[in-house]
């Protein structure tokens, strides 16, 4: 097989870049080097450590271009989401550090304002560029040293309702603002709605299958939906033609007096034949062989959470013709392209748009179908008032599949899920669940679709199971009980989700000292299991709840209870393990719950102390 890259290529132009600075003085034909070679140091750097790569390689020459155009720092760049921000921190100082981007201590895989200077402005999640991009655009005309503003942003992420009300806003202000719409056809799924097929107007064909320098530039003509929202409209131009872009920046650099879209067709993966070839045109890869294309994938025992999930989901639907699913861009992400494969009419992508996503599922549980809402813990957080106000004020049965739910490794504290159980659990007339291993996923499923009496959701982690025995049908598990898993004396540890195997780790590890405890898994944070807690508070000296959460999540509901019941006086000590409260940097999972103090070693570390003993020693069956 021939090489798709030369990975000895020389990188004679990109050495001499320190900063943004020095591209300023290149002629164009030495920055066209640049953007070629920056190419090849991308590749390289991902194949070595895993990453976005795909939409890093598709804005190279954009990138190449704004920052010898502008004047970044003083310039603000804002990068929407951020995934394509890679070729962006090698020009930006950073070079030397991208062997340890998203490793642990490393450098974010994201902007990230206390990283650089030359990122002013933090993004993981979408749409968001335009909105900030406006604030800086605002300080400068009220006296900030600010220079011009340059908005980076996808036509994925104009799905989002966010980009319209930015768009809405700058429009009727009227200040100098630059937007360039990086439109690959690509979010990380195939974009979604109506928006696509309009850019692809705009573009003067349908885009399939056509080399982006194939396309002829056109103008605005006043018609636009750019235009009619204040913006001047420019292209589209092909976005890898890097003297096209050059010439277009600048003209708009020395001539704009108020909001500008740029419109740049690109290729998601662009230059690099393995990227261009694959159905995710490698947007987030594992390590690779830069010459083959060919990714290290890790070797599975078990069934991740999200494969678990998406099956699960639906054979329960081949039972019940009601069951829908949703997603918000993210179909392979949550396991919804698995029920889309055998039920594509009731599984429904809106975009990146999660606010109509759980609002449209609102709709459809009120007419009676029965609506599974899969969006990662992070991402619905911006959907919040829609879940109280459409969903739960209105106690509408819509099932949340919480994907993604505590810490996710390498993406970090942008995409924890930390903050869900108490978002959620202190709503009135929700049930929030989370499985303790992937079969008890299933049963929650099942429990979920049974449910029609309000909301229900389920959190679940990343990653994979544990490779336990999956049932064929789910069993509908008691709304708010929990189990005892193993009987001991003199400690309880009450778990909510997947923590439960450290704490039956943490159990034999004390039982070899000779202390023998208790493990219970609450299955529900809410309702609580007021039964099982009770009785593990009278029947043990203390009680320890865990969880794969914030702050005022399930253990603060537990004491809730306690205290109203009087029972935190004179009975069990009580103490809760909780994610500190921080945002955990990036790092492997292990790592970072390493971090929070939540794994089996801490665990039995903090029963000791509240027993008033030592620490375990080397020699197994002593406590010193």
């Amino acid at each position: 097989m021939e090489p798709f890259i030369s990975i000895d290529a020389q990188t004679l132009h990109l050495d001499r870049v320190s900063g943004p600075s020095d591209l300023k003085t290149m002629s164009d034909a030495e920055l066209a080097h640049v953007a070629d070679e920056l190419r090849l140091d991308t590749i390289l750097t991902v194949s070595k450590t895993g990453g976005h790569l795909g939409a890093s390689l598709g804005v190279i020459e954009l990138t190449v271009a704004i920052h010898a155009v502008f004047d970044t720092p003083r310039d603000k760049l804002v990068w929407d989401v951020g995934h394509q921000c890679y070729p962006h921190k090698i020009l930006t100082g950073r070079r030397d550090r991208m062997h340890s981007i998203r490793q642990e201590g490393g450098i974010s895989g994201f902007t990230r304002r206390a990283e650089s200077e030359f990122d002013p402005f933090g993004a993981a999640h979408s749409s968001t560029a335009m909105s900030a991009g406006l604030g800086f655009a605002v300080a400068r005309e009220m006296g900030a040293d600010v220079g011009d503003v340059i908005c980076v942003v996808g036509d994925g992420a104009m799905t989002a309702g966010m980009a319209f009300e930015a768009m809405n806003n700058a429009g009727a202000l009227g200040h100098r603002l630059f937007v360039v719409l990086n439109d690959n056809d690509m979010s990380i799924a195939p974009p979604a709605g109506a928006l696509a097929g309009y850019l692809r107007k705009l573009c003067g064909d349908d885009r399939q299958g056509v080399n982006p320098g194939e396309r002829t530039p056109g103008a605005g003509n006043g018609t636009t939906l750019f235009e009619n929202l204040g913006f001047q409209y420019v292209g589209p131009i092909d976005g890898h033609d890097l003297p096209t872009i050059l010439q277009t920046l600048r003209h708009a650099r020395d001539t704009a007096t108020g909001p500008v879209l740029i419109h740049a067709i690109t290729r998601k993966g662009n230059g690099y034949s393995p990227a261009e070839k694959a159905a995710d045109k490698y947007h987030g890869v594992s390590r690779f062989d830069a010459l083959t294309g060919k990714q290290s994938v890790p070797t599975t025992f078990a069934p991740s959470y999200t494969k678990v999930f998406g099956t699960a989901l639906t054979a329960e639907a081949q039972r019940d013709s009601t069951i829908v699913a949703i997603t918000a861009a993210m179909p392979s992400g949550t396991g919804v392209d698995i029920f889309a494969k055998q039920f594509p009419d009731r599984a429904f992508d809106v975009g990146i748009a999660e606010q109509h996503a759980v609002t449209f599922a609102a709709g459809l549980a009120a007419s009676g179908m029965k609506p599974f809402c899969a969006i990662y813990s992070s991402f619905l957080q911006r959907a919040y008032d829609q879940i109280v106000h459409d969903v739960a004020l209105q106690c509408l049965p819509v099932r949340f599949a919480v994907d993604r739910a505590g810490l996710v490794g390498a993406d970090g504290p942008t995409h924890a899920g930390a903050f869900d159980i108490g978002f959620l659990a202190n709503l009135p007339n929700f049930v929030v669940m989370a499985p303790s291993d992937e079969a008890e996923l299933v049963h929650m499923i099942a429990t979920a679709v049974a449910h029609d009496a309000g909301p229900i959701a389920l959190r679940y982690p990343r990653g994979d199971g544990y490779g336990v025995p999956l049932p064929q049908v789910g069993e509908i598990l008691p709304i708010g009980k929990g189990r005892v898993v193993r009987q001991g004396t003199r400690v309880a540890l009450l778990s909510l989700g997947t923590r439960l195997s450290e704490c039956l780790a943490a159990a034999d590890e004390l039982a070899n000292s000779g202390i023998e405890i208790t493990v219970a898994d609450a299955r529900f944070a809410k309702p609580l299991d007021h039964e099982l807690l009770e009785s593990l508070v009278a029947g043990h000296e203390a009680v320890i709840t865990l969880e794969e959460g914030a702050t005022g999540g399930f253990g603060a509901m537990v004491l809730h209870h306690l205290a109203a019941k009087d029972l935190l006086q004179g009975g069990a000590k009580i103490r809760t393990m909780t994610l500190p409260d921080t945002f955990t940097q990036h790092a492997s999972p292990t790592a970072m719950y390493e971090e929070a103090q939540l794994n089996a070693a801490h665990i039995a570390q903090t029963a000791l102390e509240m027993l008033g003993l030592g620490k375990i020693s080397a020699d197994v069956g002593k406590v010193s």
